[in-house]
């Protein structure tokens, strides 16, 4: 059974830690598709730099789930593994379980922005016997590829109802649009060399 505990609304903080273009895409994709869980260890120090002050504010990471029968076909849920090795690095627990998602959807890949929210909407839940775990703690959603933030911005929904006090979100890479000026476009940079940075409406 689930339910929601509590209901806020506000920003919250966005940062990758490189842009996902031409240059990335191809070990990004060998990551979540291809079985190439090995490039985790490359990927997670990047992104502790990169999301250095959000980790020290962060109480728990809470990886973007996968819905079930895509974990089952895929094997393994790639913001897990990242949730996993950055909260290992960065000494922060990590709740793999916490955040469901309830709705399958098809893939994004191709949706635009309203499309996706209006795919995402109400997709993710917690679990109510779980609300306890996050209830007044700043949660910091990890996941592989931040487009539109409709997703993240699901799953913020989501936690603030099971009553977490911020969420915020650590992506390894976001894609860049021709509208934001200020975010480096930068494939592999060296530990703690590149990140993007944003605030987002929720």
């Amino acid at each position: 059974m689930f339910a929601a505990c509590a209901a806020t609304s506000q920003a919250y903080r966005a940062r990758a830690a490189i842009a996902y273009d031409d240059g990335s895409r191809r070990f990004i994709l060998a990551f979540k598709n291809a079985d190439r869980t090995d490039a985790v260890r490359t990927f997670a120090p990047w992104m502790v730099a990169a999301g250095r002050n959000l980790l020290a504010d962060a109480d728990v990471l809470v990886p973007v789930p996968l819905h079930w029968t895509r974990l089952f076909a895929r094997k393994y849920n790639q913001a897990g593994l990242l949730a996993q090795a950055v909260g290992k690095l960065a000494v922060k627990p990590v709740a793999v379980d916490l955040l469901q998602r309830t709705k399958r959807t098809r893939k994004l890949g191709t949706s635009g922005p309203r499309q996706r929210a209006r795919l995402v909407r109400a997709a993710f839940t917690v679990p109510q016997k779980r609300c306890p775990d996050i209830e007044g703690r700043r949660v910091l959603l990890i996941d592989d590829v931040f487009t539109t933030g409709s997703t993240t911005s699901a799953c913020a929904r989501a936690l603030r109802r099971a009553g977490a006090t911020a969420v915020d979100v650590l992506s390894l890479a976001r894609v860049v649009r021709a509208s934001v000026m200020a975010v480096p476009r930068r494939a592999a940079p060296s530990r703690g060399s590149s990140e993007t940075d944003q605030e987002i409406g929720v």
